[in-house]
């Protein structure tokens, strides 16, 4: 009965003991990830000299929100925003899905859906720089670069390092895994 008695308490606590472990890992993980992103977005930030730059993940289907932002000053930070509902839809998905780049000077000048207007002005953006973040299970987020302040134009190197941003992100083994 003791030998038994014994290997069960083994068991459980070995049980107990890799889960500890497992949450560990993930822990680990998740910080490694988030400090990247935050560095990421930090970088971008700072070289196109724009107000906000965020990433916004999607958590299901064409779902999602703004879980990471670099802001030059906090009265910019969307942190939590989902989005407008009513714009972002499979259509839109599917452009950037496929790797659509959207840059936008000025949107009050870009012929841009008047919700999709709305919603950037909501938002306090006047220019935005849009690169997809795709990986093998499809459209994880969006690397996102706000102007508030006025019309901002976007030059080839800027797209160049936003897709720079996007490709650190989407080759992260954590970012891969999540």
């Amino acid at each position: 009965m003791q030998i038994l008695s014994h290997s069960k308490f083994n068991d459980s606590r070995d049980r107990r003991e890799q889960g500890l472990q497992n949450l560990l890992d993930r822990l680990v993980k998740t910080m490694q990830r988030d400090e990247l992103v935050r560095q990421t977005t930090n970088q971008l930030r700072e070289f196109l000299q724009v107000d906000r730059v965020v990433l916004y993940y999607f958590y299901s289907q064409w779902q999602g929100q703004v879980t990471f932002e670099s802001l030059s000053c906090k009265e910019f930070s969307i942190i939590g925003s989902t989005g407008c509902d009513n714009c972002f839809n499979s259509d839109y998905a599917g452009l950037y899905l496929g790797g659509r780049v959207k840059a936008i000077a000025d949107i009050e000048l870009e012929p841009i859906q008047p919700c999709h207007r709305d919603f950037l002005r909501s938002i306090q953006v006047r220019a935005n720089l849009v690169i997809p973040i795709v990986i093998p299970k499809g459209l994880w987020g969006l690397l996102v670069a706000h102007h508030c302040q006025g019309p901002h134009h976007w030059s080839p190197s800027d797209i160049e390092m936003m897709q720079i941003g996007a490709q650190t992100l989407k080759t992260d083994r954590n970012i891969l895994e999540s």
